[in-house]
């Protein structure tokens, strides 16, 4: 008899393999969770909603993080603006540090075999601070605000796959099926096995239907405990517990009386300054090479290993002097076989770390392909470059000044200088940057984790995805890059993998060096605020012990 989940439905019927994978030790605990989770396992594990462990109620969290200025949440471009609205705006699922995913809002979820059919079970008794009652038929509001492929910087249609309708680029009819006041369904077109993960990027905090497209400050209207108080873009945002709203899990969180997020710039000098000065309790990130200093002070450190990564990627669609000097492979090809990762490792993130292969997927994604890695080739490269009669052509390199960023794409310049060709490196502010990432001919771009190892490729490098900063379109990657999205199989999704990886590698779409071991400092009497592989900050299970 199969194992059914806790609205009496059968677990869908991939979960029995995976535990056998992992009990072989063909999969590990990590991608195990995930996909286990992903496909409806979540909902039956004992504990679902994670307390803080705090040992009293009250006091200040002041937590070193950029303060962006914010836009309504389908608009998020970087993980700073969900931390500031955590304590509001709420999500249906949230990933965990161990690689699983949690109900939030959910109560539970349930998935078809084919894994083209999702039942989403809403958690009954939540209330928004409007004092209206959540039910389905908000959920299915967001989805078809999430579908809307008319909104300017929308990136969450990318996240769901074929319940866009790719004619009207609105919600497909018939995608969205309301099936009682907490229940809905949804029905694909193809199977999709990154869905929930999807819901628990940043950009799918949950809105009210009458807030749905405005910022948040403004509306003030979510299901989490808190309200904004004072927000200064690049300075400071400060949240305060809402005594006038009962939380639905009150009583397991919600801890402190006000969390402010103070912007010290992008200079970690500045951060570590703050630090020792004791004029924060906690650091959104210790970058690498502030890692030790930090030690020294009285905070604890949180480490985890991750697929964060940095990449230096061309754009084949940007247009200098006229051309577009890009969108040839042999040029991207010889950039990427100028420059050694390892090197890149050591000088932009101090060895800590593990040497990437320049295809943007971790091995420790489900499904992860182990390709043979390309070394470096100087020589070939600028033979490559030479075939394609750019040796004399300058380019210019960009980044985020902001330490560990720039360290890394500096070294990246040196090794390319070293190789013969002509590099100028320009350094922004964060405000310049932010604004402009998509656009840049040459520059480097920070990546946070996800999941799966499907999900980045899609975001990134299909064709039509929301942050294809690459200008990248190969019709044979978008077909596999679809049809991967849909197989549950691990093993028959890595031989997918495997040619997706190959393609980004020998292409020479991106260099991406390493990924990252990532790490932040807390006081020692800040429990709950463990560094999170995708940079979440959830100050409601955070807490100050006496």
């Amino acid at each position: 008899m199969r194992a059914r989940s806790p609205r009496g439905r059968p677990l869908h019927p991939a979960i029995a393999p995976l535990a056998a994978d992992l009990r072989s030790g063909r999969l590990g605990r990590r991608e195990f969770l995930s996909l286990a989770t992903t496909l409806g396992l979540a909902g039956t594990l004992p504990g679902a909603l994670r307390a803080a462990s705090h040992s009293a109620a009250g006091g200040t969290l002041r937590c070193e993080m950029a303060v962006h200025e914010l836009t309504e949440p389908r608009l998020f471009q970087w993980p700073q603006m969900a931390n500031q609205t955590r304590g509001l705006l709420e999500y249906l699922v949230r990933y965990e540090r161990n690689g699983s995913f949690t109900p939030v809002l959910l109560e539970s979820w349930d998935v078809s075999e084919a894994a083209d059919t999702y039942v989403l079970n809403i958690r009954p008794g939540v209330r928004w601070t409007n004092g209206d009652t959540l039910t389905a038929r908000h959920v299915a509001a967001n989805f078809e605000a999430w579908c809307d492929t008319s909104v300017a910087g929308n990136s969450m249609p990318s996240r769901l796959g074929s319940l866009v309708d790719p004619e009207t680029g609105q919600i497909r009819s018939g995608a969205l099926n309301i099936l009682d006041d907490t229940t809905l369904s949804l029905t694909l077109t193809a199977p999709d096995i990154t869905l929930i993960a999807g819901l628990a990027d940043y950009p799918a905090a949950l809105m009210h239907p009458t807030a749905i497209g405005t910022n948040p400050l403004v509306t003030r209207i979510g299901t989490g405990p808190y309200m904004p108080d004072e927000i200064t873009p690049r300075e400071r945002s400060v949240w305060v517990r809402n005594t006038a709203h009962t939380w639905w899990n009150e009583g397991n969180g919600a801890a402190l009386d006000r969390v402010e997020f103070l912007d010290f710039g992008t200079d970690p000098a500045a951060i570590y300054a703050a630090a020792r000065d004791g004029a924060v309790d906690m650091v959104y990130e210790t970058t690498a090479a502030f890692v030790d200093f930090m030690d020294n002070l009285d905070m604890v450190r949180s480490d985890i290993d991750t697929a964060a990564t940095i990449v230096c990627r061309t754009n084949a669609k940007a247009e200098i002097d006229g051309a577009r000097p890009y969108a040839d492979p042999r040029v991207r090809k010889a950039l990427q076989m100028a420059v050694d990762n390892t090197i890149c490792l050591e000088i932009g993130h101090a060895t800590r770390g593990t040497v990437a292969q320049n295809h943007h997927v971790a091995p420790l994604h489900p499904a992860y392909a182990d390709i043979p890695a390309e070394p470096p080739n100087p020589a070939g490269a600028r033979a490559l470059m030479e075939s394609a009669g750019m040796s004399e052509f300058v380019h210019e390199l960009i980044s985020l000044d902001d330490g560990w960023e720039r360290d890394t794409t500096d070294a990246v310049a040196a090794q390319l200088r070293d190789a013969g060709f002509q590099v100028d490196r320009r350094v922004l502010p964060g405000n310049a940057y932010w604004r402009d990432w998509q656009s840049f001919p040459f520059s480097s771009t920070t990546w946070n984790q996800r999941p799966l190892g499907i999900q980045v490729p899609l975001l990134a490098y299909h064709s039509d995805g929301a942050w294809n900063e690459t200008g990248f379109s190969n019709g044979e990657l978008d077909g596999l890059l679809v049809e991967a999205r849909g197989i549950s199989d691990v093993d028959t999704r890595r031989s997918q993998m495997a040619r997706i990886q190959e393609i980004l590698q020998g292409e020479g779409v991106i260099i991406q060096p390493f990924w990252r071991t990532l790490s932040n400092h807390a006081a020692p009497d800040v429990q709950g605020a463990d560094m999170h592989p995708m940079f979440e900050i959830e100050y409601s299970l955070i807490s100050r012990s006496p």
